[in-house]
């Protein structure tokens, strides 16, 4: 009854993680190592005498301590391996973060200076004998314009 419980897990882990890759749900490189252990805990139900052999190589006297100690060792390296991935995520996070508040710095910089260029621009227009004012009249009629060329609306 255990080797058909081991079975079924090593089966439904192997399925789970298939199916997570084709949804893309899981990346590639951690499915490999969820398919190795998949495969391993498969092998291990199929052929029950290969834990009790390696058991006996590394003088375990239980052997569902070694699955235990195995299980253990697993997680640790599992943790260590998600915590690498979060630094480098942290890391990336920070930098675009910094990169983000340069970048809108940059924008308010030239938004700011476009504001002041098109008040120069609107003071300079304004300014003077109103011969830029009356140069815009005499102006050809732009996109959207509905004045006809004689300077009359339609």
């Amino acid at each position: 009854m255990i080797v058909l419980v081991g079975i079924v897990l090593a089966v439904l882990i192997l399925v789970i993680v298939v199916w997570m890759l084709l949804a893309r749900r899981l990346r590639e490189k951690y499915a490999a190592m969820w398919l190795v252990i998949g495969f391993a805990v498969l092998i291990l139900g199929v052929f029950p005498q290969l834990l009790l052999g390696l058991a006996g190589v590394l003088g375990v006297q239980v052997p569902a301590n070694l699955i235990f100690a195995l299980g253990i060792v697993l997680l640790l390296g599992v943790s260590l391996h998600l915590s690498w991935e979060l630094s480098q995520a942290e890391d990336e996070i920070r930098r675009l973060a910094e990169e983000a508040a340069i970048a809108r710095a940059e924008i308010q910089g030239l938004a700011a200076r476009l504001a002041l260029l098109e008040r120069e621009r609107a003071d300079l227009g304004t300014r003077g004998d109103g011969s830029a004012a009356a140069a815009r009249d005499d102006e050809s009629p732009g996109p959207g314009d509905r004045r006809g060329l004689d300077g009359s609306t339609t």
